[in-house]
């Protein structure tokens, strides 16, 4: 007897949806009304990188400032959070080196892309203004975002590691390593606030994309067109 699978269900599992399914192995492929954006290796590298970040976050904000000194709770007390919070550094570190090697070709800017480093550019990509059918996979603010994030772990890094291990170093160095860390942080932080928004209440059904794997295409037509025409074969600009 053939194995027949019920609807919303695949012969290979009997569970789940097709295009999930598919997006454990494949990416910018369609399936029905969906388009399979991020295959499943690259959400669980997404995913890492964002929980070791937000470990690091709560395990430095107690030792940042006694404002925050409620959150060493969570994890022991602050001489927990001070021994835990270098090694899930560098653990973060690790897995944003993974992440910028698995999304480093689709990463490269355009001349079209460089717009958004204008501040008139930028400002448009957070209201979410303005329409440019030669989007790709990714648009000017995604990669400058990736740029960003992989110039402020290197900050975190280096001047982590002589503020970990100071005693190498002079005292000019290790002031200055307590700056570039604060910096690098709180632009780090505001960038992912920013991400998080994009992510979510300012384009729904983005978040999907990074949990599921799979975006529908209507989605896909409107907020990167040249993605669209590339995975579904339509050549007409929209």
């Amino acid at each position: 007897m053939s194995e027949v699978a019920l609807p919303g269900q695949t012969k290979r599992t009997g569970v789940g949806d097709a295009a999930v399914v598919r997006a454990r192995e494949d990416e910018d492929v369609v399936v029905g009304g969906e388009i399979v954006r991020h295959r499943l290796s690259s959400r669980v590298i997404h995913w890492t990188v964002a929980l070791f970040f937000f470990v690091c976050l709560f395990t430095g904000l107690p030792i940042w400032t006694p404002l925050f000194g409620w959150m060493a709770t969570l994890f022991g007390g602050l001489s927990v959070c001070r021994w835990l919070h270098p090694w899930t550094g560098v653990a973060f570190s690790i897995a944003t080196v993974v992440m910028f090697v698995h999304w480093f070709s689709e990463m490269k800017l355009t001349g079209k892309d460089r717009e958004f480093l204008t501040p008139g550019g930028l400002v448009r990509y957070m209201r979410y203004q303005g329409e440019d059918s030669e989007v790709g996979k990714y648009n000017g603010g995604q990669k400058l975002l990736f740029w960003a994030a992989a110039l402020a772990t290197l900050g975190l890094l280096l001047s982590g590691i002589v503020m970990w291990f100071p005693e190498p170093f002079g005292n000019g160095v290790r002031q200055l390593s307590y700056v570039v860390h604060d910096i690098a942080f709180i632009l780090f932080f505001a960038m992912i606030i920013g991400h998080i928004y994009l992510g979510t209440a300012a384009e729904p059904g983005t978040f999907g994309a990074i949990v599921r794997g799979t975006v529908t295409k209507e989605w896909a037509r409107l907020h990167h067109p040249k993605w669209y025409r590339q995975v579904t074969g339509d050549a007409k600009k929209r």
